[in-house]
């Protein structure tokens, strides 16, 4: 899905809000709270909550009060906005049981009026949001790996690149683990053991944020009110999902630059890196080569010395034969001789018979 296309289903602007509220005409807290426009940074930024009048209950920073705002120094929307999002931010790392009362304060100590109707519109998450909500807030860095991942997972998806995928699916595996243990520690540090049934929901949210960059996007945010799912190559359902204004669209150049440039040295390394295995796998190929090219070498001198060895057997052969040869000639010559001085013999024997 188009993030473009995607975004229109979730961005309502505040002063789409306030004419809503001034026309009287009904709206839910879900539309309230996950349809106000944005001023959301996105891929692992966020605005550090500073909001007036909320008390320090955990999870909540300390406020700086301020005067109360005169008809002509009324808030602009842009304003509005950025403290709405201010107090969501707070309100949604907020232990179950205070959010009730740090939300009345925050009402209660709003500038302005349709602020004030905002703020009371604000839902609290549900468990496993919460527990992704404690992450993204209180250890931001360790979603980097999952914003970097979703957004090479995306780019791989779209161009098909199968390889590519097999690849971030490994990693994906390892980075998912990680940063769900971080979450349950995190809520386990405050009291709260996740169920399985919760664990199950922020791993399947982390998961989600580590395929698709509008749901990585939506967790950095740290205002999730209810788990996000990634569902096959579809981009998640997002829609009243996060907790006060949140644009899909407005993710900042700078960051974008600098995700660029660490996935291009990530290239470059893993680029490296394939070009230093097939160095090294070349170099054990010459080792066994050259192996095999010395016990041919060694082969070669030994059937040199064998074959010199049966030259000077087959002279020495050669020779034997020689001397023999001229034996027999000569026993064949004594043979000769010999028959015919028998030969002679009996003849004369047999004349002195007679």
């Amino acid at each position: 899905m188009n993030p473009a296309t995607h975004t229109s289903h979730h961005v309502h602007s505040y002063e789409q809000m306030k004419a809503s509220a001034s026309a009287g005409r009904p709206r839910s807290q879900d539309s309230q709270a996950g349809r106000i426009s944005s001023i959301l940074r996105a891929y692992g930024r966020r605005i550090r909550p500073t909001f007036v009048g909320m008390p320090q209950a955990e999870g909540i920073l300390p406020m700086t009060p301020v005067p109360n705002l005169r008809q002509d120094e009324r808030m602009t929307a842009s304003d509005c906005d950025a403290r709405l999002v201010e107090v969501a931010a707070q309100l949604s790392v907020v232990a179950s049981e205070k959010f009730v009362t740090a939300r009345k304060a925050a009402v209660k100590d709003a500038e302005d009026a349709d602020l004030a109707a905002a703020i009371a519109a604000l839902r609290k998450p549900v468990v496993g949001a919460w527990v992704v909500n404690l992450l993204a807030a209180h250890d931001p860095r360790a979603l980097e790996p999952a914003v970097e991942l979703a957004d090479e997972f995306r780019q791989a998806v779209d161009a098909g690149d199968a390889r590519a995928l097999a690849e971030l699916a490994s990693r994906r595996r390892s980075i998912l683990k990680d940063l769900t243990d971080r979450a349950v520690a995190l809520a386990a540090e405050r009291g709260v053991e996740p169920s399985a049934t919760a664990r199950a929901a922020v791993e399947r949210t982390l998961d989600a944020a580590l395929r698709d960059p509008d749901a990585a996007a939506a967790v950095a945010s740290a205002r999730l009110l209810r788990p996000i799912e990634a569902t096959g190559m579809d981009a998640p359902d997002l829609d009243g999902a996060v907790s006060g204004p949140f644009d899909l669209g407005s993710r900042v150049p700078e960051e974008t630059d600098d995700l660029a440039e660490r996935r291009a040295a990530r290239d470059a390394a893993r680029a490296a890196a394939e070009a230093r295995r097939h160095a090294e796998s070349a170099e054990r190929e010459l080792e066994r080569v050259e192996e095999r090219l010395a016990a041919a070498r060694q082969r070669a001198v030994a059937l040199e010395e064998r074959l010199a060895e049966l030259e000077r057997e087959r002279a020495k052969l050669g020779s034997d034969a020689e001397t023999v040869q001229r034996e027999v000639e000569d026993l064949s010559d004594q043979r000769t001789t010999s028959r015919d001085a028998a030969r002679r013999a009996r003849t004369a024997a047999d004349r002195a018979a007679t």
